[in-house]
């Protein structure tokens, strides 16, 4: 960095660090440090009783210091928490030489420093369990300051807040904001909860390609990359469902993948670019099936992370109690708008989406129509988990025929919170209504419909070959995670979210910013 671009602070503290080196202390020392504590566990399991008291190695970082002459207190954060230090200068300087308390973490340690100190766990007067340090060692040292914020009669001030920055530095965000670790602490429980129950049902974890030659397995625009020694596109995986497929046919029972998944479209509260998926396809079984399982699942995931059926996001107060309702779509549309669908061509359909103010084109086919219309004017309703089934045929392209009604597929979205957040089908096995349902989107396509489906030959083949009955869902594991722990808005969930590069982000924030003033 431009040292004409460091503030005050950060010069200071790179004065403090060649300081250190001067006494001969290394702010980033190579040696292992032996912890064998963590906060949380010290706290949970401290007896006044105990004799002699408990010795201790941990460490973390300097949240904040009292100097009080010969002695001291701090406040360590570790992985797990936090805990109070009291630092006597001729504990752990028991020679002459008193530099390391009074040169070293009188003046050129700062908040933010990690440090690492042995000793034994005490209780003040004042009744705060503490470690009184018998040592202690410099493990980094911090060159830029960490933002403070402040507790004042129970308001807090100089919080680092803004989303923007909170995004871009989640290092920070995660250090300053401790509730910001217990989504992705949460999110963990999720994934482990949701493993153990597919892993108690026999079935297996697998990974499929990432790269593909055909972006197949749903209707999305892909990224597109190349490969340079076999001189060919590639695209970045939108799905793994016709992998995962293709195991079924190769023998496999059940198997499920966490895959990331990429899909070039727009970002807002709810979508990322790069998302994680999990999807999962069990032989001899069918869409009903897989409600039932979907249900247990979640109702059993919401139990291991919050030990409770019913979580709260935002105004709304979710129950994951098994059993959810199960409605048509054609129904759901009848309920919420009076229109009823059921028979109606792609021009009674566009004619009735203008009607409802539906915004729609001539390059939608009936199932972008109806897709359409259950968006605009059902989606956002349902808010308690609720099974959407039985959509029509065009709208599925690798569903089965419903076996009472060849125009509709065994089909279901589970909706909750208002979104989408698991589709799943009793999948189509017959490679001839396969191949002719990838011709039709091939028509879509060249009518302008930029997300339809490729045919994809080696998944026809692997048909011919024979698949056993099979349900599949995917379940969008970003969005559930959301629900789970109580979010709004997906980039809170994602560790690293996508974002505008940050010199064009600034840019336009200094332009937006100009436009208002001149307004």
């Amino acid at each position: 960095m431009n040292p004409q671009e460091l503030s005050e602070q950060e010069i200071i503290r790179r004065q403090s660090m060649a300081e250190m080196r001067r006494l001969g202390i290394e702010p980033y020392p190579a040696a292992e440090y032996p912890v064998d504590a963590h906060s949380d566990e010290i706290k949970a399991n401290f007896s006044d009783d105990l004799e002699p008291k408990r010795q201790v190695c941990v460490a973390g970082r300097i949240m904040s210091r009292r100097i009080m002459g010969k002695a001291s207190f701090a406040e360590l954060q570790d992985s797990k928490g936090r805990i109070q230090l009291y630092i006597s200068r001729d504990e752990i300087c028991p020679g002459e030489n008193k530099d390391l308390y009074n040169v070293v973490f009188k003046k050129l340690l700062d908040i933010g420093d990690f440090i690492g100190v042995c000793g034994y766990v005490f209780r003040t007067q004042t009744g705060e369990i503490s470690i009184h340090a018998q040592s202690l060692t410099v493990l980094s040292k911090s060159l830029r300051p960490l933002p403070i914020v402040k507790m004042k009669d129970g308001v807090r001030y100089d919080g680092f807040d803004d989303p923007e920055l909170r995004y871009r530095r989640r290092y920070v965000d995660l250090v300053v904001n401790e509730h910001v670790k217990e989504i992705f602490l949460k999110r963990t429980k999720v994934y482990n909860s949701m493993r153990e129950y597919f892993n108690q049902a026999g079935y297996i974890e697998v990974e499929t390609p990432i790269l593909q030659s055909i972006p197949g397995g749903a209707a999305a625009r892909p990224f597109i990359t190349h490969h340079n020694a076999l001189d060919i596109p590639l695209y970045l995986r939108i799905a793994d469902e016709l992998y995962l497929k293709r195991l079924i046919v190769g023998g496999f029972e059940g198997v499920y993948e966490f895959s990331k998944n990429f899909r070039n479209e727009g970002m807002d509260r709810t979508h990322n670019p790069e998302f994680t998926c999990m999807e999962i396809y069990v032989a001899y079984k069918d869409y009903n099936w897989m409600m039932t399982f979907t249900e247990h699942m979640l109702e059993k995931i919401c139990m291991d992370v919050n030990g409770t059926t019913e979580v709260k996001v935002g105004d709304n107060t979710i129950s994951f109690k098994a059993p959810f309702p199960r409605v048509t779509m054609a129904q759901a549309i009848k309920e919420h708008t009076g229109v009823d669908i059921e028979g109606m061509d792609e021009d009674q359909l566009r004619d009735a989406a203008k009607r409802l103010g539906v915004e729609v084109d001539n390059t939608m086919g009936k199932g972008k129509l109806i897709d359409e219309i259950f968006g605009e004017t059902c989606e956002g309703t349902y808010i308690q988990p609720t099974f959407i089934t039985d959509y029509p045929i065009e709208m599925s392209p690798l569903t089965k025929r419903h076996r009472n009604n060849p125009e509709l597929t065994e089909r279901f979205e589970l909706m909750v919170n208002g979104k989408e957040l698991a589709n799943a089908y009793s999948e189509l096995n017959d490679p001839i209504d396969q191949y002719e349902r990838f011709v039709e989107q091939m028509r879509l396509g060249e009518k302008g419909d930029d997300e339809a489906m490729i045919i994809d030959g080696d998944f026809i083949r692997a048909l011919e070959y024979g698949m056993p009955p099979t349900s599949g869902m995917g379940i969008g594991m970003d969005r559930l995670v959301m629900l789970m722990t109580g979010q709004t808005a997906i980039q809170e969930v994602l560790l690293f979210p996508q974002m505008r590069p940050e010199k064009k982000a600034q840019t336009e924030d200094k332009e937006e910013t100009e436009t208002k003033e001149e307004k």
